[in-house]
């Protein structure tokens, strides 16, 4: 079985072709940076324009990669939500138009189920169950996932995401758009151990997270600097803005680590997925892996991350999740129906 995978849920047009039987046959992204960065930010309006422009030449680039033509698809599935309203509606409307051309049923998925799923593309994808760290610019969750659909949220954000405080804090040190990725960077050359910033909920006990509070002492601290009205140097600028970033880097990175680690040790499971934009962190990736083979090692304890292109939005996660429940007996979409799903839980997917 052959399903075509279409993402538009925000800034980035991903189409895909996944193959049930031989993988993923390819896949096709085109990332909306350089429109927004000029606002500092995703416009919705502009970002549903550009999907429209992209989608027919993705479709047809990946086509072309794969060998094949539109009447070897038996599928459709598309990221019905959650998402911006009119970049998720006009994915639908395509993948729906396009499966009603080709009579072939549609497949309606939950971006944080393509997510979830995306680590299975790799070449040694991880076993159910596992535990289930997401974390991206919209959402940052821990779940307990039994199989395909069987998916038991144990705690999730409060607030801010940590992908969003990442992209909040980088626009406070005045890193261009989008934030988070150079605010990575920025903290390999910071010096550990300058600044501490506190831990929100690190020892709560529960699930949950917040990153609001952090945001905000990061700006606190910022804003003292600059309120000193001394003469700085702009290589003692950058040491500063660098030492923040790592500052800001490690408590994210602490409590997404302490928090994962807890939930593996109280439902006794020792695989951990991680997935979402934040998952390509190199800070993360490193204290993640340490501590679960430091931890459960002896009982079989690994990582598991997305491959690095699949980390963010894309339309390989897509087709895949799609596939997935298609063989797992979720019912398609008439090809006529049409809906997007703007708020959705993952819990109702």
């Amino acid at each position: 079985m052959r399903v075509l995978g279409i993402e538009s849920s925000c800034d980035e047009t991903g189409v895909a072709l996944y193959d049930t039987e031989a993988g993923l046959l390819a896949h096709a992204l085109f990332s909306q940076v350089a429109l927004h960065a000029e606002y500092g930010g995703v416009v919705p309006e502009l970002a549903s324009r550009d999907h429209i422009r992209r989608l027919v030449p993705l479709t047809r680039e990946v086509l072309k990669v794969s060998g094949r033509c539109f009447s070897d698809v038996d599928a459709i599935a598309y990221t019905q939500g959650p998402g911006l309203a009119g970049a998720l509606l006009t994915g639908c409307a395509f993948a729906t138009g396009l499966a009603s051309a080709l009579d072939v049923p549609v497949l309606p998925v939950h971006h944080l189920e393509g997510h979830l799923l995306s680590p299975m593309l790799a070449p040694d994808p991880p076993e159910f169950p596992f535990i289930a760290l997401l974390v991206s610019g919209g959402h940052t969750q821990l779940l307990r996932v039994a199989g395909i659909g069987r998916y038991e949220l144990l705690g999730e954000t409060l607030d801010d995401a940590a992908g969003e405080a990442f992209d909040k804090t980088a626009k406070l040190l005045g890193l261009a758009y989008p934030g988070g990725a150079a605010l990575s960077i920025l903290a390999r050359q910071g010096s550990p151990g300058r600044f501490t910033l506190p831990r929100p909920l690190r020892d709560s006990g529960d699930f949950c997270f917040s990153f609001a509070g952090l945001k905000t002492a990061a700006r606190t601290l910022i804003c003292a600097e600059d309120a000193t009205g001394k003469a700085v140097a702009e290589e003692e600028k950058a040491v500063f803005r660098a030492d923040v970033a790592r500052a800001f880097q490690e408590a994210v990175v602490e409590v997404l680590t302490r928090k994962a680690l807890a939930a593996m040790r109280a439902c006794g499971v020792y695989r951990l997925v991680v997935a979402g934009g934040v998952g390509a962190n190199w800070a993360l990736r490193q204290s993640l892996t340490l501590a679960v083979e430091g931890e459960f090692g002896e009982n079989g304890g690994r990582v598991h991350y997305p491959e690095l292109e699949f980390c963010t939005d894309n339309g390989a996660m897509i087709a895949f999740a799609g596939a997935m429940r298609f063989l797992h007996g979720a019912p398609p979409q008439k090809a006529g129906a049409f809906s997007a799903r703007p708020r959705w839980d993952l819990r109702e997917a």
